[in-house]
């Protein structure tokens, strides 16, 4: 291993750990030089898996040899960036992290028809800003078989760090795309993509003339998108007018409604093909 010793955090080869925004990292102007962040040895263990590629590290020494010592076997000739805990714990959210962050490259975007060809189940972001939702979603996602995450351009970035770390890897694990690269693609050019790919869409909103969750004619279809809104306002009426479907999950005790991440496993689960 190519192991480097540091003793601050203001060497320009640390940029992308330290400086650089989520925006630079992101490099819309030339994507093939993205970068994104991954931490701890559980999540990069996953981005590895999925064909990631390292640029370098960022750990503690004792993890060299401890923690990390499993992913650095993976990454041969990997640049490992190295310090006392004093040090990194300068750096913002360090001490969260167990200790190892890895830069790795963006992996090449992919168009929503190409992860649909097979798909029964998708989900459908519109608007989502947050990253802890974001994150939150894509475990859930992962984990109750949704086949793809699509989402619209106004939604953050599944591969920023926290929510990388929030969702635990699983950004890696389902298959994900844009729906569009400007507002103007959405809804109605996104819609109109759901509908050519044979998908029935599903908006969760409240409203009057809302089916409930648990309605047959919902599990009944072949195909279906479950279309969820921005994290407040929700999905805005033009979506809902083009969607085939208006669901509500029933509520009790008052309760209006639910995170847009817990909404999102409800819904999962409820809708899931069978």
């Amino acid at each position: 291993m190519n192991i480097i010793e540091i003793t601050d955090l203001n060497a320009p080869e640390l940029a992308v750990y330290t400086r650089l925004t989520e925006s630079q990292l992101r490099n819309k102007l030339e994507p093939e030089k993205g970068i994104f962040i991954a931490e701890s040895p559980k999540v990069i263990g996953t981005a590895l898996d999925a064909g990631c590629e390292p640029l370098s590290f960022l750990m503690e020494r004792r993890q060299i040899e401890g923690g990390a010592a499993g992913v650095l076997a993976r990454c041969p000739g990997a640049v490992v960036y190295t310090a006392d805990r004093s040090v990194l714990q300068t750096l913002t959210g360090y001490a969260l992290t167990r200790g190892v962050l890895c830069a790795m490259r963006r992996p090449a975007p992919r168009r929503a028809e190409e992860l649909c060809r097979s798909a029964s189940r998708v989900a459908v972001l519109e608007g989502i800003v947050d990253s802890t939702n974001i994150g939150a979603i894509f475990r859930s996602a992962t984990a109750l078989g949704v086949d793809a995450v699509l989402l619209s351009p106004s939604c953050c970035d599944p591969l920023c760090r926290r929510a990388v770390r929030v969702s635990m890897g699983t950004v890696f694990q389902v298959p994900w795309a844009t729906l569009g690269d400007t507002p103007a693609d959405w809804p109605e050019k996104g819609m109109d993509r759901l509908h050519a790919m044979g998908f029935k869409t599903a908006a969760m909103a409240l409203d009057d003339r809302a089916v409930s969750i648990d309605d047959p004619a919902l599990q009944a279809e072949e195909k279906l998108a479950i279309v969820l809104g921005t994290e407040g306002d929700g999905l805005a009426h033009s979506t809902i007018a083009r969607c085939d479907y208006t669901v509500m999950i029933p509520m009790q005790h008052g309760v209006d409604s639910l995170n847009v991440a817990a909404a999102g496993a409800v819904a999962f689960w409820e809708l899931r093909k069978r």
